[in-house]
Formats: structure tokens, sequence, C-alpha cells
């Protein structure tokens, strides 16, 4: 169970929260960072208590992941690991393999990708670059690719 903020701060992170959100969506990563950056400042010590921590630093990864600064989307999905149900979170865990894998880490790109797959199948990957079940694939047995071409069952051994 995490404690809930007060409503004025609540109010103002998310406020900040949909201002970054309108940022990404228009591909502005920076400033939408920068939102989200300023929203997790609000956060009363310790961070980690706040489920609101979890989605904000998670946000960040994502828009690290969208400007292509896969170390910084490691490092802030991570961090986001330390808070409240990010553990189990599969968008958390997809985005943190994805940038495993960009960052050729991929035995911690395989678990991540993996524990995305546990709980969301393939569809998580739908909106994706399909690289990245392709490689997950590669990885585990039973992982059906879409569009891939299947093996006739007695050229599988």
């Amino acid at each position: 169970m995490t404690d809930e903020l007060d409503s004025d701060t609540h109010d103002r992170i998310a406020a900040l929260s949909e201002a970054g959100d309108a940022l990404a969506e228009t591909e502005d990563y920076e400033g939408a960072i920068d939102k989200y950056w300023d929203a997790f400042e609000l956060l009363p010590e310790p961070k980690t208590r706040w489920e609101a921590g979890t989605w904000l630093l998670a946000a960040i990864g994502d828009a690290n992941f969208f400007q292509g600064d896969f170390a910084a989307g490691r490092e802030n999905l991570s961090m986001a690991m330390h808070y409240p149900d990010a553990i189990g979170n599969p968008f958390i865990h997809l985005r943190l393999g994805q940038c495993q894998f960009e960052l050729g880490n991929l035995d911690r790109a395989a678990d991540e990708l993996m524990r995305a797959y546990m709980a969301e199948g393939a569809e998580i990957f739908a909106d994706d670059d399909p690289k990245y079940l392709a490689f997950l694939a590669t990885r585990a047995k039973g992982i059906d690719v879409p569009g891939a071409k299947k093996k006739p069952f007695w050229k599988v051994w």
C-alpha cells in the first residue's frame, strides 16, 4: 500500500505530467522530460514511497527511449523498479528490455522482455518495432512472432 499525496501536491504533479504528456505527443521529448522531472521534484521524501514516482519515472524512461537515449532510459526505468507497483508492470519491463537490447545487454533485455511477454503476451509488442519480439523468440521457445515463417514441425529438431 502506498501513501496518498495531499490534493494540492497531487494536482500540481498531475498538471505537470499532463503538460509533459502533451509535449511527448508532439515529439518534444526534451520538453516532456523537463516537465516530468519538475513533477518528480514535487514528491515528498522519501520519493520511493509514492506511486506517482513510478509513473513519472516510467514516462521519463519512455521519453528517453523515443529520444534514442537508451542509457538514460535504462537508468530511469531501473530506478522506477524501486517504486510502488513497478515490478511486474508490463510496460516498464517492455521499455527497460528495449533499452537493454539497444545497449547490447542481451541477457538483461531477454529477461525484461520476457517479463512483459508473460504479463501481456505478444500484444504488448504490437506498437513497437517487431525486432524486439523476434529477438525474444530467439531466447525462448513458444514465442509466436506474427508474420514469421513457421518451420514444419519435422524440421524444428
